[in-house]
């Protein structure tokens, strides 16, 4: 399987362009988030993780959700830096999450959980989650196969509220 780095930018009027360029040049801290699939080969899972390691021993913020796969790598990256620093929003309450999932968010100091979703599918309040997320941060990492919609949803939202958005593909 070839894995293969895409942008999912449209040519970009003059003002997106140098906003973009000035949030990727700013020194000091930046509110990231990485979302990405619960499907995810191992050897990914293991670069996830130390892409958000380094990021946090960086000084950036890290956001994140709760799932299996992408999202449970960056939350083990983000904690063996620095706790502190990561904030993991769940698409409902914690209670709702499954046992696994579970034992890792209890270590998590900034937990968001969004009780008012238990009544919604995964699906409905995992985009809705998704929002949130990318409303608090200035830059989107997501990890995605060309079928993943919720997740290239996102994408684009993102895109559309002028974020930084790095999207890799697994297929």
């Amino acid at each position: 399987m070839s894995q293969s780095i895409e942008s999912t930018t449209e040519a970009l009027k003059p003002d997106t362009f140098l906003q973009e360029l000035a949030t990727i040049q700013q020194s000091g801290s930046k509110r990231i988030a990485i979302l990405g699939s619960r499907h995810v080969p191992i050897t990914h899972l293991r670069l996830i993780e130390l892409m958000s390691y380094a990021l946090v021993l960086g000084g950036n913020r890290l956001m994140t959700s709760g799932a299996t796969g992408t999202n449970s790598a960056a939350i083990r990256g983000a904690m063996k830096a620095d706790p502190n620093l990561l904030t993991v929003i769940l698409p409902q309450s914690l209670k709702r999450q499954p046992r696994e999932s579970r034992e890792q968010l209890e270590e998590v100091t900034h937990l968001v959980e969004n009780e008012a979703n238990d009544t919604l599918s995964l699906a409905e309040a995992s985009a809705l989650c998704n929002q949130e997320i990318i409303s608090r941060c200035q830059q989107l990492i997501c990890f995605a196969f060309h079928d993943s919609a919720t997740l290239l949803k996102t994408c684009k939202e993102a895109e559309e509220q002028r974020k930084v958005v790095t999207l890799f593909y697994f297929d």
